[in-house]
């Protein structure tokens, strides 16, 4: 066994709609958003990640940009394959010592179905993965947070990602209840472009997008310490000129609403639904917000005054769930009973 350990590589990988985020001896190795850039004839890959997002919305007939996961799940095999292998390769760049035998851990999202699950184990199995086991992205979560799972106490955790949220109440190392939503950062970029096309007739790109949702997104109108508004170049959809407007947080909490209720009504839906003890639990434990979305200004605010709960959200909430599949790799023999 020893020796087999010798020649095999741990990998742990957070597979996002988003980003893909890369664990490799207890570090976060690979941070890249999903994409991949190809030759449109020859189905070659032409860059991957930064790269390849760079390349987004502005290439000609020759390349396309591919985002090989939507809502979470896997929806372009071959991309999705490659996009796998890509990374890995970026790996072997920064650690000579490499063995070419991966085991690898991925998060999925809880609510999934078995033909998702084949198309995630498939994708990392065809990249070179000689052993791949999945673990539900709400328990890799509360893992990466320092959560003790094995106890008889409920924790609800919240991860806000790219493609879904996952709300789900853990207790005795299981999922008791959850919801999986697919309304998270690609929703909220969506609600931005729409707002800025009936408010400033005025067509933006999904970068533009994500950049608002970054510098000034917000849940509340009115927040403590607000971000300064933000200039933001679009083209002008009455003339087909190019203009420059700002934008303020009040106006994206506006455009976000209807999407941050959707997640509000999900989180009460949970709630309903959890036995009596293990609310108690979470009355007194309240929510852990974690991925991407938990750094919304004032969202945690907003939850807190909506459930009436406390909320915690994590430190470093986007690298919760990569940190939690890295540390269940690390301790197979231990967590081995929660991965499918």
């Amino acid at each position: 066994m020893g020796v087999f350990n010798f020649f095999t590589t741990d990998i742990a990988i957070d597979l996002g709609t988003a980003n893909t985020l890369i664990m490799h001896e207890g570090e976060v190795v690979v941070d890249q958003p999903s994409i991949v850039a190809v030759d449109r004839m020859s189905g070659e890959v032409i860059a991957v990640g930064k790269e390849a997002q760079q390349m987004h919305e502005k290439t000609h007939e020759k390349y396309k940009t591919i985002r090989p996961l939507r809502d979470g799940v896997i929806a372009d095999f071959k991309v999705a394959e490659e996009m796998i292998r890509e990374m890995i390769k970026m790996i072997k760049k920064k650690n000579r010592v490499f063995a070419n035998n991966y085991r690898m851990v991925i998060c999925i999202p809880s609510g999934i179905t078995e033909v998702e699950k084949r198309a995630v184990r498939d994708s990392a199995e065809v990249a070179g993965a000689k052993e791949v086991y999945l673990i539900a992205e709400p328990m890799a979560a509360a893992i990466g947070i320092g959560l003790n799972v094995k106890e008889p106490t409920g924790h609800m955790i919240v991860d806000i990602g790219g493609g879904t949220t996952e709300i789900a109440v853990i207790a005795l190392s299981g999922i008791v209840t959850d919801q999986s939503i697919r309304i998270a950062g690609d929703e909220f970029n969506d609600d931005i472009l729409d707002y800025m096309r009936k408010q400033h007739n005025m067509l933006i790109g999904e970068r533009s997008a994500e950049r608002i949702k970054i510098e000034v997104g917000a849940a509340l109108p009115d927040l403590d310490f607000p971000p300064e508004d933000i200039e933001i170049r679009g083209k002008d959809l009455m003339t087909g000129i190019p203009k420059t407007i700002s934008v303020s947080y009040r106006e994206v909490s506006h455009a976000l609403n209807k999407s941050i209720t959707k997640i509000e009504d999900a989180i009460l839906k949970a709630l309903e639904n959890t036995p009596p003890e293990l609310s108690a639990d979470i009355y007194e434990r309240g929510i852990h917000l974690t991925g991407g979305g938990a750094s919304l200004r004032g969202l945690d605010i907003r939850l807190a005054e909506k459930t009436k709960l406390p909320i915690h959200v994590a430190e470093d909430p986007l690298k919760a769930v990569v940190r939690g599949t890295g540390i269940a790799l690390k301790n197979l023999d231990e967590f081995k009973y929660l991965m499918s």
